[in-house]
């Protein structure tokens, strides 16, 4: 399983570069940060939704190093690759994302 980065421009991309930030995500397959890592992303972009790859989902999400704010979404139909409001929102710094009752966590987007 690997995250995979939703690109919507060029442009976009090569003006969210200067702005990157050493943000890393990790993805569990357990709640609260715990069990087997499902996949970890070191070079996610600003303002750019990164999802995981072939339907996959995680219990859990592990963020460090976000400058401004992270939003989560979960796994499944309207909400897949950041769409339809988040399920999950934390401010800046470090902590873990939890997947509201029932479901999984798919895909996250932070400023």
């Amino acid at each position: 399983m690997q995250f995979n980065v939703a690109f919507v421009t060029t442009a976009l991309l090569a003006f969210a570069l200067p702005a990157m930030s050493q943000v890393t995500v990790t993805a569990f397959q357990g709640a609260d940060c715990t069990g087997p890592t499902v996949a970890v992303s070191t070079e996610a972009v600003a303002g750019v939704c990164e999802y995981l790859t072939n339907g996959g989902s995680s219990k859990s999400m592990s963020y460090t190093g976000v400058p401004q704010g992270i939003s989560f979404y979960e796994s499944g139909g309207p909400h897949d690759e950041c769409a339809n409001g988040a399920s999950v929102v934390a401010g800046a710094g470090s902590g873990c994302a939890n997947g509201p009752a029932g479901f999984n966590l798919e895909s996250f987007l932070y400023s």
